[in-house]
């Protein structure tokens, strides 16, 4: 039931994890949800995706999103079928991008029970997926695309704002106004010198803060990341191999493509066959070019990039590169090698030590990524063990996250300090880094909320 007296924030997911980041707002009769997102790594969260949804779906007025990663909008589909009725209130650009990864989240869902269902690797009988691409269709209906900087307002009980964020295209930082009381949702913060997107908008004064922690222990190598792309290349290249790199499709891949082109220009790297496996982040590549004002690149570069790729659409173009072998560069997605196209070429290619796997980021909890970046040489892939051989290179660099050190510096531009900021949207070590950072060097109250553990906003302590 509704609560019409006290504006309350509850805290359903991304309290433990860097994944299922879900805020349940309530106030004067209206219900809304910032952020609706999957829970991906460990078993123990992912099974939290089957469990029914802590309110009823009918019950939630409203949807906010922050930027369109599976993270932050995984769970939409579900939250549909089971219900919800209400608008998805987002960003054009988050529009646009939650198209493309919702409906490939689920054609990967009904293919990974497919697999299953085949390998017998289920204790499931019937293996059922998630949810469907069907499912996924149906939930962007929903969708109602709102500008950046203009006024919302929801039902009787909020206002929210939308601010850019920098990260990926059309992400942004949420303000909220309920009666007296306002609360800011970082959602992902990008870096300041993200040699894609521009920084995230400094924080306005606010009386509840909702950060992100995802590299809250952590700063970003200080070296140079093209240089060490191209260092990969270069030794990769040398012994005849393969360069297959794991990226997401939306954000990551992009920048990659934009370093790659500019280290072929410079002849830093050898003239060798470059792949863009992915066809939603070749899609994606036309959805920011049609938002100019959110980065930082040229026209010409846009061309230069897309130019200098093969860009692999078909299923049966993807099977015939695990048969070509090297010398070759393979950008392929899910970036942390949780499902689709680069599983394969895992198969194909992790068993020669000629080979390098690069990982471009942050590796979640219980992923095939983090696994592997953690030294672990054996993963399994749709039910059956497979060895790595070749060389393993994380590259940090690539984080389209704040550091620590930049979310303090960005937490600095606040004219004054929040009653109270909540870190969540990272590992436990990570977000209570970040507290303690937050407490000793700007002086605010700060915690790390629990699981499904409610605040009021009117008096957060």
């Amino acid at each position: 039931m509704k609560n019409s007296d006290v504006a309350s924030l509850r805290f359903l997911g991304a309290t433990d994890t860097v994944t299922g980041s879900r805020y349940l707002l309530d106030h004067q009769g209206t219900r809304e949800l910032v952020d609706c997102g999957l829970f991906q790594g460990y078993k123990r969260l992912r099974e939290r995706n089957r469990r029914p949804f802590p309110v009823s779906p009918s019950s939630i007025d409203a949807v906010l999103l922050t930027h369109a990663h599976l993270d932050h909008t995984g769970y939409l589909p579900l939250l549909v079928r089971d219900g919800f009725r209400g608008p998805v209130y987002s960003t054009q650009g988050t529009s646009q991008l939650s198209k493309l990864l919702l409906t490939d989240s689920g054609h990967l869902q009904e293919e990974e029970a497919r697999h299953a269902a085949h390998a017998g690797s289920s204790q499931h009988d019937p293996v059922l997926p998630l949810y469907t691409a069907l499912d996924a269709t149906r939930s962007l209906q929903s969708f109602r695309p709102v500008d950046f900087d203009t006024p919302l307002q929801i039902g009787t009980g909020f206002e929210a704002v939308f601010v850019p964020a920098g990260h990926i295209l059309g992400a942004a930082q949420i303000r909220l106004q309920a009666g007296n009381a306002s609360v800011h949702f970082t959602g992902d913060l990008g870096r300041a010198d993200d040699p894609f997107m521009y920084p995230p908008r400094d924080l306005e004064a606010v009386d509840v803060l909702v950060t992100e922690s995802t590299y809250g222990n952590r700063q970003h190598p200080p070296g140079d990341a093209e240089s060490e792309l191209g260092d990969v290349v270069r030794r990769t290249v040398k012994r005849g191999g393969v360069v297959l790199i794991a990226a997401f499709a939306v954000g990551r891949a992009e920048t990659l493509l934009l370093q790659l082109a500019r280290l072929r220009r410079k002849g830093a790297i050898p003239e060798v066959p470059i792949y863009l496996n992915s066809p939603m982040a070749i899609d994606a590549s036309y959805m920011y070019q049609q938002h100019p004002e959110e980065h930082r690149l040229k026209p010409e570069e846009f061309n230069a990039m897309y130019q200098l790729a093969t860009m692999t659409r078909t299923a049966d173009d993807s099977k015939l590169l695990n048969l070509r072998g090297g010398p070759m560069i393979i950008i392929s997605a899910s970036g942390m090698l949780t499902g689709g196209r680069v599983l394969h070429h895992i198969e194909a290619y992790g068993g020669d030590p000629r080979n390098t796997v690069v990982l471009s980021g942050y590796q979640a909890g219980g992923t095939r990524g983090a696994t592997l970046a953690a030294g672990t040489r054996d993963l399994r892939i749709y039910g059956r063990d497979v060895h790595i051989r070749a060389e393993v290179v994380q590259l940090e660099g690539y984080s389209a996250h704040a550091d620590a050190d930049a979310i303090i510096r960005w937490m600095r531009t606040a004219p004054k300090a929040p009653r109270m900021t909540y870190i969540t949207h990272g590992e436990p070590a990570a977000s209570d880094a970040l507290r303690l950072r937050i407490k000793h060097e700007l002086g605010w109250k700060a915690r790390v909320p629990e699981y499904l553990e409610t605040i009021s906003l009117n008096d957060p302590d």
